[in-house]
């Protein structure tokens, strides 16, 4: 039996999941004797899975109006060649990952011209959490065939509207690993007995090395100043980013080093290990820091351009940008956003959280009730069965 799928993504997040699901897919694929292709668009780590690539989309990703201009003509292209590929291939079924602009719009396409490929949401758009305008959703539910959940809360939004919605969990949990010792992991790493981390991790678009990026790297200057035996860490999603990062570390006289794409699975559960506090920026690596249970401040700031619009046309809504916040509907770990995202606001918290055990004991306290909301291990493995057998 042959089946072809393809998969929508984009960001190296969506890549990230996307490499994840076509592994699982093709498990399940094999165990039933199933001959599997999956194409689409995502980026390396789908390639190493076995995906053939039709575009990567890593890079092509912004926050914002003004942010996301200079990627209109390159998506429009991909999205050409993608309804043209679509076409040709024939798959029996299309997964959209996350990437909510672009899978939003083919999802719409395909459905207005009766296509009869079945559309599978995999990480939709968090619509529970936020609202834009006049409370109106993304249309979700009239393009997609199945909506696999991976919040609760998601799950319920849908169902309520009349979605064909499947909770399965959050992928996050499948990626957890045991923390090695801090022995084991300053011999790894290198350090010294004395000496801990201070992880930055600010930036998975180029917007972000302009926003978010230099006030991160003045907060570790002033944290090194008091705690000198703190060594910044920065692991790099992209290698592209790898020679900025390093500059940033020369120019604000920060003592640290960058973790290249390639070494940070191996080191990251190391590098954990020895973390007194992350700074980052809102995402999946905020889900990611708190299943490890890592205190950490989340940061972030648009152009004054896209805010302007987002507040006062889009009349965009939202309590907290960290999905950790927003999934247990009160403030974990604390948020700098916009006009509060400046250095000495950081800072001052950076030090409490660094020399206050009741605040690592709230946040800790906090990660607790968030990991009764994201269900049990196997998620992937649950997603790539319920896509297999829909297509026996």
């Amino acid at each position: 039996m042959n089946r072809k799928i393809f998969i929508s993504t984009g960001e190296v997040s969506g890549d990230l999941h996307g490499g994840l699901l076509a592994n699982a897919l093709f498990n399940e694929a094999e165990k039933r004797s199933i001959d599997l292709e999956i194409c689409g668009l995502g980026g390396e780590r789908m390639r190493k899975e076995g995906v053939k690539i039709l575009q990567d989309t890593t890079s092509i990703s912004a926050i914002g109006v003004w942010e996301a201009l200079p990627l209109i003509i390159p998506t429009i292209q991909i999205q050409k060649k993608f309804y043209k590929s679509l076409k040709n291939l024939s798959p029996n079924c299309l997964v959209l990952i996350d990437y909510m602009g672009p899978n939003i719009k083919i999802g719409r396409k395909l459905k207005s011209e009766k296509n009869k490929i079945p559309i599978y949401y995999y990480i939709a758009p968090q619509e529970w959490a936020w609202r834009v305008g006049n409370n109106s959703t993304t249309d979700l539910i009239s393009f997609s065939d199945r909506i696999f959940a991976i919040f609760k809360q998601e799950a319920n939004f849908y169902k309520r509207r009349g979605g064909n919605v499947l909770w399965i969990g959050h992928p996050m949990i499948d990626l957890i690993k045991k923390i090695p010792t801090k022995k084991d992991s300053r011999k790894i790493l290198k350090l010294r007995a004395n000496e801990n981390i201070l992880l930055i991790m600010p930036a998975s678009r180029p917007q972000e090395l302009r926003y978010v990026l230099p006030v991160f790297m003045q907060v570790a200057r002033k944290l090194q100043q008091k705690y000198p035996s703190l060594i910044v860490y920065i692991p790099s999603c992209r290698e592209v980013f790898d020679s900025k990062f390093k500059l940033a570390l020369d120019n604000f006289k920060v003592k640290g080093k960058v973790i290249s794409q390639t070494d940070i699975e191996e080191l990251k559960t190391h590098i954990y290990s020895l973390t007194k506090l992350a700074l980052c920026k809102s995402g999946t690596v905020n889900m990611e820091l708190a299943l490890y249970g890592l205190p950490q401040i989340v940061g972030y700031r648009v152009s004054r351009v896209t805010a302007f619009i987002a507040k006062k046309i889009l009349n965009f809504k939202v309590k907290f940008i960290s999905p950790v916040n927003l999934l247990v509907k009160k403030l974990i770990i604390p948020e700098f956003v916009q006009k509060d995202f400046e250095v000495k606001k950081i800072y001052d918290k950076a030090c409490r959280v660094l020399d206050r055990k009741s605040e690592k004991e709230k946040i800790s306290k906090g990660y607790a009730d968030l990991k009764k909301e994201l269900g049990q291990e196997g998620v992937v493995k649950r997603a790539a069965e319920e896509i297999i057998n829909s297509l026996i």
